[in-house]
């Protein structure tokens, strides 16, 4: 008998099982949270510990974690970073099999992702899209201290209040990011789960804390000059807008105008760039900062200190 379905049901056939695939297998794997003070979602990290946003934690210390089966666990905040939006949750009972975390370096711009989490209360529920963008930026802000979250995924996967700490994850069921906010309508918002994602998650977990360095540089990306991109292989660099008063880097001597080239001997060549170097084990440590200054380039020592969340 031949085949009369339509090549358009094939592929949403396709689609379909990928989707149900991914909830099939992450949705264990997602709890809803309630705290003193509102609620979300959170992803089971390994078998004692959640991660979900600083901001849906806020400044609760417990709270309690519902999963898809109905079950019920405390948990005491472990360590929150608002500049990362990130929290850890220790959990008081069994967990889960551990949610598997991917590579959001590897993603592209079109590719499947699913979004499992309890969007207005309501746990366990799934969307699914499209990488819509990569490389967004994403302000953060705790005390005097701001920050841009780097490398922000977007996604026009449906999120609604809830969705925050919740799983974003790609066709093979990876956590690729945890959603942290709605831009807009169709726009959805997650951290990336890469290196520099495992590596604050790390931190939380041993010292309830990030540390970060400081310089105290405003900048802007700049192309450099031609003769110049050609000499080092770099396209771009930072162009400093300004420097903060008193601050290590005007200390140092930098200044407006200055293109910084390096830090650390490390590329840099957006504000992303640098925040990838600051963190604690720089914090009174000489760096070389390499900057173009009236067609030189002039090697600038400079010592950060650590950057007050006050």
């Amino acid at each position: 008998m031949a085949d009369t379905r339509r090549p358009d049901e094939d592929a949403l056939d396709a689609y379909s099982r990928v989707v149900t695939s991914v909830a099939r297998r992450l949705t264990p794997q997602v709890a809803s949270v309630q705290l003193l003070r509102g609620g979300g979602s959170a992803v089971v990290f390994d078998y004692d510990h959640l991660i979900t946003n600083a901001h849906v934690v806020g400044g609760a210390r417990h709270g309690k974690a519902t999963f898809s089966d109905g079950a019920e666990a405390p948990f005491e905040v472990v360590g929150s970073d608002p500049l990362s939006d990130l929290a850890v949750l220790r959990v008081d009972g069994d967990l889960p099999m551990p949610a598997e975390l991917g590579d959001a370096d590897q993603l592209v711009v079109g590719q499947l992702v699913v979004a499992v989490g309890s969007p207005l209360g309501l746990s366990g529920s799934v969307t699914a899209g499209v990488v819509s963008a990569l490389g967004r930026a994403l302000p953060a802000r705790h005390g005097r201290a701001s920050r841009m979250i780097e490398d922000v995924i977007q996604t026009d996967a449906a999120l609604n209040p809830g969705n925050s700490g919740g799983a974003l994850a790609d066709s093979a069921g990876r956590v690729v990011g945890i959603n942290t906010a709605l831009a807009g309508i169709g726009v959805g918002l997650a951290v990336p789960m890469n290196s520099t994602t495992r590596r604050i998650i790390d931190t939380l977990l041993v010292e309830g804390r990030v540390r970060r360095a400081y310089l105290g540089i405003v900048g802007t990306p700049a192309p450099l000059p031609d003769e110049v991109a050609e000499r080092t292989g770099q396209r771009a660099g930072l162009r400093i807008v300004e420097t903060v008063p008193g601050g290590p880097a005007d200390r140092a001597g930098l200044r407006a105008g200055d293109i910084i080239l390096t830090v650390a001997r490390t590329e840099v060549s957006d504000a992303q760039g640098i925040q990838r170097q600051l963190f604690a084990e720089v914090i009174g440590t000489r760096l070389a900062v390499t900057v173009l200054r009236n067609g030189a380039m002039v090697d600038v020592f400079a010592t950060p200190t650590e950057l007050s969340l006050g």
